[in-house]
């Protein structure tokens, strides 16, 4: 039956097999770009699933160390564990969709726990499958869509009783879907293979056939003819928005040039009116979640739009921009090599949606924070890979991030990228950087340019007290206005603009030539004029650029050049 133990060894045996099969995947992913994706995207969502599952166990056994009695938590407990963390680290089209999948199923075992084991599971593969499918605005055949569809429809044929038998119905229900996908979409007959989430939804179907049926290893992810036999050679792809699985334009039309991922803090309402704005700005618009809680995916022209759009229906993060590269997103038939990667790219660590929007528009691919939520190494090292550049600089724009960068820039470099750090431990230094970031440069003289601009960049921050405290600037008091310079607390005050000015004099005495402030949402209307207008008062040869930063953590971001 469906109980909390197979819900955790499915989640393990699903990690284990698209760990193993995921290259594979990736090699078979061509719509509608060749952007070779797709299994470690699939991998991800489940491994944040994964670990969701194993806190809540590790939660239950805490509470009951001591007592000798083996604790194990509800099913209801795990499958929700089991989807939200599948939501939360969901990645490209393919995650989101498994994501939403997951969260239909659980929603159906939780509803109905009286049902039998093997009614219950097709009930709820049914329910995930239309949730799947509901949450992409244009879902289109040949799909990993279509796929799910028919697993539930061989699931619910195969009639109730045990839970295992229904689960193999549905993985042998889903593989001869798979196979016929070749036939169904003109790129994947052109390159010869199936599609590529198809494939991994596969994997994710039968390893929970292999948890109900005891086994302690995954069935190995193969496939019988043409399309199948593809999945064991290795294509070289040039990588794009992992795309294998939801619908966009036909490929050869260009496409947008950015993705845009973010979760969404927002109620049902808002997001109805979410989706038609979304949908209007580009496309691969797929929403998935609920309960307040939503992760958001869509390929536009302009990302600062669609992060905006966000803002006005609540309040999005973990926003992560990407530059999707240009070109025919038709696959080259199997055997060729369809080009690798090429090119230079810069990714961006920052701290709210505005600066996110801004870096993406000079073309760096984007990881936005929350504050105390910093990135992975893991987090950073896919976002270097997605671009699918040979050549990447990533920016932690935080001086606590730079051993996560570190490690994030090796694991690049292991995969085959050359990959460089630049230790930048504000925004505005980053900006600095990639204000003269030249694509046309040799790689090593690019990073020693954006390296000395970032250096020569001397940065600060406001922040509100919230406690009394000791600092380099005497005591502060709740609700005082800090003036933060170089990590050092420079200035105490009790005005926003009033700190801000004395925070630029002191600055500015030193010499500059470009002062550059980011605004936080908050700031009152005139708040950036009147520090303009402060400085071109006092230094008439010191020019100042405003940004709107978004939901950032500071009010104010300063940087002076």
């Amino acid at each position: 039956m469906l109980d909390a133990s197979s819900v955790r060894a499915w989640c393990a045996l699903a990690l284990e097999a698209l760990g193993r099969g995921r290259e594979e995947i990736d090699a078979v992913n061509v719509f509608p770009v060749a952007d070779g994706d797709t299994g470690t995207n699939l991998y991800l969502t489940v491994e944040s699933a994964a670990q969701a599952v194993d806190a809540v166990y590790g939660a239950f056994a805490a509470d009951g160390a001591g007592s000798g009695a083996v604790v194990e938590p509800a099913v209801a407990d795990v499958l929700r564990a089991m989807a939200h963390g599948a939501l939360i680290g969901a990645r490209g089209n393919s995650g989101t969709i498994l994501a939403e999948l997951l969260r239909g199923l659980t929603g159906a075992v939780v509803a109905d726990p009286a049902s039998g084991a093997g009614e219950l599971l097709a009930i709820a593969l049914r329910r995930g499958a239309d949730a799947a499918r509901a949450a992409v605005e244009h879902p289109v055949e040949g799909t990993m869509l279509t796929v799910a569809d028919a697993a539930a429809a061989a699931a619910g044929r195969s009639g109730a009783g045990d839970a295992a038998r229904v689960a193999r119905a549905a993985y042998d229900g889903a593989r001869e879907a798979l196979a016929a996908t070749t036939g169904q979409l003109d790129v994947l007959r052109r390159a010869g293979v199936v599609d590529a989430g198809g494939l991994g939804l596969v994997a994710v179907l039968g390893t929970l056939a292999d948890a109900l049926s005891g086994a302690a290893r995954p069935t190995e992810l193969r496939l019988e003819g043409p399309a199948g036999r593809g999945t064991g050679a290795r294509r070289t792809a040039a990588r794009h928005d992992d795309g294998g699985d939801v619908a966009c334009p036909v490929p050869g039309g260009g496409g947008p040039a950015y993705e845009v991922i973010y979760l969404l803090e927002a109620g049902d309402d808002a997001v109805t009116r979410l989706r038609p704005r979304l949908d209007a700005l580009g496309d691969s618009l797929v929403v998935v979640g609920g309960d307040g809680l939503w992760r958001v995916h869509v390929h536009v022209d302009d990302a600062g739009a669609a992060v905006e759009a966000g803002v006005e229906a609540g309040r999005p993060y973990r926003i992560q921009i990407t530059h999707l590269p240009a070109g025919d997103a038709a696959a080259a038939p199997r055997g060729d090599s369809g080009g690798g990667p090429e090119g230079r790219a810069v990714v961006a660590v920052v701290p709210g949606d505005g600066l996110a929007a801004l870096c993406a528009e000079a073309g760096a691919g984007v990881v936005t924070v929350r504050e105390g939520e910093p990135p992975a190494s893991g987090e950073l090292a896919e976002a270097m890979r997605r671009t699918g550049a040979r050549e990447v600089v990533l920016l932690p724009n935080d001086a606590e991030l730079r051993h996560t960068a570190a490690v994030a820039v090796e694991e690049a470099r292991a995969s085959g990228v050359r990959a460089a750090l630049i230790p930048t431990r504000a925004a505005v230094q980053g900006l600095a950087a990639l204000a003269v970031h030249d694509p046309g440069r040799r790689f090593d003289e690019d990073v020693v340019s954006m390296t000395a601009a970032a250096g020569a960049t001397r940065h600060a921050e406001l922040a509100v007290a919230e406690q009394d405290a000791w600092t380099t600037a005497g005591i502060c008091r709740p609700g005082d206005v800090l003036g933060v310079v170089e990590g050092d607390v420079a200035v105490v005050g009790t005005d926003l603009a009033e700190t801000a000015e004395a925070v630029l004099d002191r600055m500015l005495a030193g010499g500059g030539e470009l002062v550059t402030l980011v605004l936080g949402p908050d700031l009152p209307p005139g708040f950036g004029a009147r520090l303009e207008a402060h400085v071109r008062s006092g230094h008439l040869a010191v020019d100042t650029v405003v940004y709107e930063g978004g939901s950032q953590s500071a009010p104010l971001l300063i940087g002076v050049e």
